[in-house]
């Protein structure tokens, strides 16, 4: 199998990003005036897009009440919480062992694009990246399958040369709903067992075993 691309998520997958999600998904709540879980009660909403965080939350679907919520937790997170964050380990020497085997790589997130692309010129992974794909700040292009869909028109690129690498179940589910190939790591805030169920043709337990599983793929074997 011959790859062009391979696209990384951001929170759970590049980055621990879990301190300044959950403080700002509570400032949110506490500015709603609702109780704010505990931040081990929130892990599970890390990764997938923010309006349905808020909806499950707040057990409403109604968009001022959304708006609201959404536009509070951006408040505390794009000043502070952003930065609430760490790499995980190896991750800069992981990309570049990526693009030594000839793939471009994209970061793909459901994370607003504007915020996504402070948070990797912060850690200095610019150079590692061919480019940033993102959500807009107006909620639209959340949804992950969309994301990759439009990575892929964007950038020419055909969908069997591109592996998607992520931490949750929107991860693979977007990536199979594109015909890309889904690689999940378990060191996020998914388990094995999610990412098996919604189709990961592979795992990686760590960074650094990301590049052996993409040079599998490229001798066309799965794990």
């Amino acid at each position: 199998m011959a790859l062009d691309a391979v696209f990384f998520d951001l929170d759970g997958t590049l980055t621990d990003s879990k301190l300044g999600i959950t403080r700002s998904i509570q400032y949110a709540m506490t500015k709603m005036e609702r109780a704010a879980p505990a931040a081990h009660e929130l892990y599970s909403y890390i990764g997938p897009p923010l309006r349905g965080t808020f909806a499950a939350l707040l057990g409403s679907s109604d968009d001022d009440v959304l708006d609201r919520a959404v536009s509070f937790y951006r408040e505390r997170f794009g000043t502070i919480g952003l930065f609430e964050n760490e790499l995980y380990p190896s991750i800069p020497e992981a990309l570049a062992a990526v693009r030594a085997l000839g793939c471009r790589t994209y970061v793909v997130t459901s994370k607003p694009v504007g915020f996504a692309e402070r948070i990797v010129e912060h850690f200095g992974l610019s150079r590692l990246f061919a480019g940033v794909y993102g959500s807009q700040l107006d909620g639209s292009q959340t949804d992950k399958a969309e994301l990759i869909a439009r990575a892929l028109s964007v950038e020419n690129l055909a969908a069997s040369r591109v592996v998607m690498v992520g931490d949750r179940w929107h991860d693979m589910v977007g990536a199979r709903s594109c015909d890309v190939y889904p690689l999940g790591v378990s060191y996020g805030y998914g388990t094995e067992d999610e990412l098996r169920n919604h189709g990961a043709a592979a795992i990686a337990d760590s960074p650094g075993s990301i590049p052996p599983l993409i040079r599998s793929v490229l001798g066309g074997e799965t794990q």
